[in-house]
């Protein structure tokens, strides 16, 4: 496809005064080249990377996304990008495939102060135009980088009200699968800026599905990823968006948010990275659990529990968590996996009594009508209760606080706390940490030799000159 002579045409102005976020934001990223990126920050873009593409072949497996598949097959009959782990489509349809395998698990990024899970729209946006285009490592890379401070900073300055009704994943993610799928594409500013319009009018995704735990959080990124595909190719055609989108009078900020900043949209653009913000996930559970997660492994580990003394010891559990997060994860009697991943009483009980909170915590025969079927775990989760801290709760986003009290049945109170999971910049893990979750998540299912070959390829993503080789060479280790 040959890309259109489309010139940069601005309303009668503009030129005037510092630029509008929305113009802002599209001359920025249409500017932007490989080589204007930090080393720290192209390291940061491999890791999110390897991170995405284990949350997404351990993803496909699963029922959401086989579904997805199916679907996408009705839509037509182009075979030009890879659905993981096997199959091909359209880059739209690929994009929405990858995007509903990639947060099924529950182990995707996620970034504290747009809570926005970033790669699961992002990347396969990305990579579907990618592929499709033939594009290189280092055009996959840019196009990470851009979309990721996109999604992300419109995500900054309409939190944190929009989250009370709104999955940003699902809405302001979409300007950043945009912003990846048209920086592969070469948009110009003007085209950028169409695109970004495009985005913002399909954005979308509401947190009802939380009530009753269906299959529409893992619909938001992968329809955020289809619509920035979408946007992108759109706007190289010449289809045009609203030039005003994220600061108009009717635009995405004000629709959105009750109290938004634009000011975060362009505060340091180019100066510090968003995907360098990029908090990584050990447990396979919502994000909001993850600090108290991490109080009650130490605990544990200083207690020197093992599997069944915390609840021989422990006669009361008081969690305490910030307002917006309790109200994402407060199910106190889960009755299936997916409400489990969101109860942080159930997940903190998990941690004290097995050490550990993975996929194997989350396993259909672990819930029934009435709650956890695990005896020693529905006990603790009698012992449980679970309150919103105003202190806490005044950290947020910023931080993502929670204290546990325990009462031990011989009186002694142990107490912890944490501001920021393990996986965040501020609690960093290694990238070999990281590279041990891909490994955890893939071998058992697919094998050493496809693991391994995806670490080191995705080390050497740079010097790929074709993403789609990329892809059929990790794919054939199988």
């Amino acid at each position: 496809m040959t890309q259109q002579a489309i010139p940069d045409v601005y309303a009668p102005g503009e030129e005037a005064g510092p630029l509008a976020p929305t113009r802002a934001l599209a001359e920025f990223v249409s500017a932007a080249t490989y080589e204007t990126l930090p080393e720290r920050v192209i390291a940061d873009a491999k890791l999110a990377f390897l991170d995405w593409l284990g949350s997404t072949l351990g993803g496909a497996l699963e029922e959401p996304a086989r579904i997805a598949r199916r679907v996408v097959g009705l839509l037509g009959v182009a075979e030009v990008a890879t659905i993981l782990p096997d199959g091909r489509s359209s880059a739209a349809g690929a994009a929405l495939a990858n995007g509903v395998a990639a947060h099924i698990l529950e182990f995707d990024d996620i970034h504290k102060g747009s809570t926005i899970h970033g790669a699961a729209p992002i990347l396969p946006a990305a990579l579907a135009v990618a592929e499709r285009e033939g594009a290189d490592g280092r055009t996959l890379l840019l196009a990470t980088v851009l979309g990721y401070e996109a999604g992300l900073r419109v995500g900054e300055a309409v939190n944190p009200s929009h989250y009370h009704y709104w999955h940003p994943t699902g809405t302001a993610a979409t300007f950043g699968a945009a912003v990846a799928a048209g920086t592969v594409l070469g948009l110009t500013a003007g085209q950028m800026r169409d695109a970004l319009g495009s985005a913002g009018t399909q954005a979308a995704g509401l947190w009802e599905f939380n009530a009753d735990g269906t299959m529409s959080k893992h619909l938001h990124p992968g329809k955020a990823a289809f619509n920035g595909v979408l946007a992108a190719d759109l706007a190289r055609e010449g289809f045009t968006g609203a030039g005003r989108i994220l600061e108009g009078e009717r635009g995405f900020c004000r629709a959105m948010s009750t109290d938004p900043d634009l000011s975060r949209i362009t505060a340091d653009l180019g100066g510090s990275w968003k995907i360098s913000e990029n908090c990584y996930k050990l447990h396979s559970c919502c994000g909001h659990t993850h600090s108290a997660l991490d109080t009650a492994l130490d605990l544990r580990a200083d207690r020197g529990w093992d599997a069944g003394g915390a609840a021989r010891a422990i006669a009361g559990v008081r969690i305490e968590i910030y307002g917006p997060g309790y109200e994402i994860v407060r199910e106190m009697a889960p009755r299936t996996p997916y409400q489990g991943k969101f109860s942080i009483a159930y997940c903190v009980a998990v941690a004290l009594h097995e050490g550990r909170v993975g996929l194997a915590q989350f396993s259909p025969d672990r819930f029934g009508p009435d709650g956890p079927s695990e005896p020693t775990i529905a006990a603790l989760l009698h012992r449980t209760t679970v309150a919103v801290a105003p202190d806490l709760t005044a950290r947020y986003p910023a931080r993502w606080p929670a204290r546990l009290t325990l009462t031990l049945a011989d009186g002694t109170i142990l107490t912890g706390g944490a501001d920021y999971p393990r996986g965040n910049p501020e609690n960093p893990v290694t990238p070999a940490v990281l590279e041990t979750k891909f490994r955890d998540l893939i071998v058992p299912h697919y094998g050493d030799a496809l693991a391994e070959r995806a670490i080191a390829a995705v080390r050497d993503l740079d010097r790929y000159p074709d993403v789609g080789a990329l892809l059929r060479e990790v794919l054939a280790a199988r």
